[in-house]
Formats: C-alpha cells, sequence, structure tokens
C-alpha cells in the first residue's frame, strides 16, 4: 500500500496543491463553531495536511495539536502559525502508530480515515477511541466518493455505523450535514461522543 508511506503524501504536497485541499477551512468546522458544538479545549487534528482548520481553531483559541505524515505540509502549516503569530502543536508521525502523553477533549477527523486504505479503519479507530477522553466528541467528516479504491476511499455512512459502534460511540442525531468539496466529491458530517 502505497499511500501508507510518507513519500507519497510528501510528494504530493511537493507537486502543488493536492486535490483534496480546499484552500481553505471547511464549512462543516465553520457550522460546528457557529452553532456552539464546537468549543475551546485541546482538540487533535490528524491528517491534518496544511492545517486551514489548525490556523481557524488556534486563532479561536484552541490548544490545537495538528498531526500529519508529510513533512511538506507541516513545514508549511508551521510557517502559516508563525505568519499569523498563532501557536499549535505539530507532530509529525503516523497516526497508526503515535499516542499523545495525554487525551484530548476532541478530535477533527475530515481527511485522515478517508486517506487510509479500509483494511486498516479498525486500526485507526482504536487510536481515535484511545485519543479522546471519555465524553470527548469526535467531529467526523466522512468522504462520499461513490467508487471503490482510493485515495480518497469511499466513507458510506453505513460502513461508518459498523466501523464506530454503539458500544463505543454514541451518534449526535440525524439527519448528517452534507458539505460539497471543490473536487466535485462530497461529505457528510457527523458528531460523536466516545463512550
Amino acid at each position: 500500500m502505497e499511500h501508507t508511506k510518507p513519500h507519497f503524501w510528501n510528494d504530493k504536497y511537493l507537486a502543488g496543491t493536492p486535490g483534496w485541499d480546499r484552500g481553505g477551512t471547511s464549512p462543516a468546522l465553520h457550522h460546528w463553531l457557529e452553532e456552539g458544538a464546537l468549543a475551546p479545549g485541546r482538540i487533535l487534528i490528524p491528517g491534518c495536511g496544511r492545517g486551514h482548520e489548525a490556523l481557524e481553531l488556534a486563532r479561536r483559541g484552541f490548544q490545537v495539536t495538528a498531526l500529519d505524515i508529510a513533512p511538506a505540509a507541516m513545514e508549511h502549516l508551521q510557517a502559516e502559525l508563525d505568519r499569523a503569530g498563532l501557536k499549535a502543536e505539530l507532530v509529525l508521525a503516523d497516526a497508526l502508530t503515535w499516542h499523545p502523553n495525554a487525551p484530548f477533549d476532541g478530535i477533527y477527523e475530515q481527511t485522515c480515515l478517508c486517506a487510509l486504505d479500509p483494511s486498516l479503519w479498525s486500526r485507526y479507530e482504536g487510536q481515535l477511541h484511545a485519543w479522546l477522553r471519555p465524553g470527548g466528541l469526535l467531529f467526523a467528516v466522512f468522504m462520499q466518493t461513490g467508487r471503490a479504491g482510493g485515495p480518497p476511499f469511499h466513507c458510506a455512512l453505513s460502513d461508518m455505523r459498523a466501523l464506530l459502534p454503539d458500544n463505543r460511540w454514541h451518534w449526535e442525531g440525524t439527519p448528517h450535514r452534507e458539505v460539497p468539496h471543490p473536487n466535485g466529491l462530497f461529505e457528510y458530517t457527523a458528531l460523536l461522543t466516545r463512550l
């Protein structure tokens, strides 16, 4: 699986703007902020890429930890933070093996899950669960490609329900908000509480 290796993602960033990069903060994040679901605290952004959401949350007083496997993405984010006079903890590591010193209040999951081969999803779910404190919130944005293969991989809601089961996660209501993506695809949002 070539897409699990750091150089695969780093080369994408070095080549220019990757297709999954919106060029700005996701509307899903803005909606959660506006409705008050996402309140300042310790938050992790796995697979943060160039860090548009990390910058926005740092501006709003969150203690942000931004995690990615691609050095070029992290260098870009650090430069943007420095330019804006903002602080965040940047972690260059593999999301499947990294462990924080303490659990988080929230996780904003937008691009990490859909970048992983589905054979790795249950392992990643274990990481999400371990990273969050009991009662912590998972703000999830699930990519909908409608096709086999990837990345990005199709995150069908039925598969997400099976991956994030009721004995470990509480799904906060329905329906799920649909968020269009500039690449022509769309995403569904879901808010979950870690049990």
